[in-house]
């Protein structure tokens, strides 16, 4: 079954936990909570034993499974601590673990905790055996949106008391890094003591924490923030990331919007769709195809075949997908050439 990461707490006061947990989302930070508050309850209801798997490749499931299945003659409670990567479990794990769940050894708890996970692997073996015999929670990633509310409560865990401003300050320093918002969280209590803090605190002792990664730069784009495609490409740049990545995840995401400007059902993430449709919506079929040619030079002057500076030409097309009005490298491509 599946519970919503909310309703874990409520899950766990009443006691009766399941043999095997997934916790599974795209942030790592939640995800290790979520995991943590399992081990705690485990560990209330004497699992005192602990032992961390990492399933990469070629894993020796057999030999976990057969520790275990020796402890328990003891009596001993075991928590097994399976660590899955993003791309899932290979066919020997996935197999380990449907084996396992056909005859479960007592006195045995197995959390599997999966940050990253490809949203493809919800629809396999594995995954659907673990939803079946116990409990999946996925744990959603904090929108732009909801992110102050989620500093708030963080906060007031810590003792702090932050007004609105200051929320909204705290909440742009840190904008998507959430281990960054707890470690200043942290140093705001260490330096201010429980209590109030306003914006003037918040801007004098909270560095400029944002994180980005190419996939955010691309969803700002394609949800038409012109100034926030600015400030991330800059962080992007000075972080040392390669243009092409950048370049090919674009290129991903203008054909994917270029099949649904075509009435086609392209497999895209669910929260990513809305933000696809409004730009297919605001640039139209036409203009998708002139942003995918864009790449193409664009693509050709990161490789040296064009005279510029392909970052000045990057974020020139992001503007473009964001709405904004920007110079076209097409118009100039034949002064450029080498």
């Amino acid at each position: 079954m599946q519970i919503r990461a909310d309703q874990l707490q409520r899950h766990l006061e009443a006691g009766d936990l399941k043999g095997i947990y997934l916790v599974s989302g795209d942030e790592q930070l939640l995800v290790d909570e979520a995991s943590d508050d399992i081990v705690a309850a485990a560990k209330a209801l004497g699992y005192d034993e602990r032992t961390i798997f990492e399933a990469v490749a070629r894993a020796p499931w057999a030999e976990l499974f057969a520790e275990a299945g020796n402890l328990s003659l003891f009596a001993a409670k075991r928590l097994l601590d399976v660590r899955i990567p993003p791309r899932g479990l290979d066919r020997a794990g996935s197999d380990a673990i449907r084996g396992y769940l056909a005859a479960p050894l007592a006195d045995t708890l197995v959390l599997c905790r999966a940050a990253g996970l490809d949203w493809r692997q919800r629809s396999n073996a594995w995954y659907k055996a673990i939803d079946k015999a116990g409990v999946v929670i996925p744990v959603w990633p904090i929108s732009p949106r909801d992110l102050p509310r989620w500093l708030e409560r963080r906060c007031r865990r810590e003792g702090l008391e932050l007004d609105g401003d200051a929320l909204d300050a705290l909440a742009d320093r840190v904008e998507g890094n959430l281990l960054a918002a707890v470690q200043e969280i942290e140093k705001l209590k260490l330096v201010h003591g429980q209590g109030r803090v306003g914006v003037d605190g918040i801007e004098a002792g909270v560095g400029d924490a944002a994180h980005f990664d190419t996939f955010e730069l691309i969803d700002a784009a394609f949800a038409g923030r012109p100034v926030r495609v600015h400030r991330m490409l800059n962080t992007l740049r000075q972080e040392g990331v390669a243009v092409f990545l950048i370049i090919a995840a674009l290129v991903g995401q203008l054909q994917r919007a270029r099949e649904l400007a075509a009435g086609a059902n392209p497999r895209i993430p669910r929260r990513r769709l809305p933000v696809l449709n409004a730009a297919v919506k605001r640039l139209g079929p036409d203009g998708v195809d002139e942003l995918q040619k864009e790449c193409a030079l664009l693509d050709l002057q990161s490789k040296g075949m064009l005279r510029g500076d392909a970052w000045v030409s990057l974020e020139r097309v992001l503007l473009a997908v964001a709405g904004a009005a920007s110079q076209r490298l097409s118009a100039e491509a034949d002064l450029l050439r080498i």
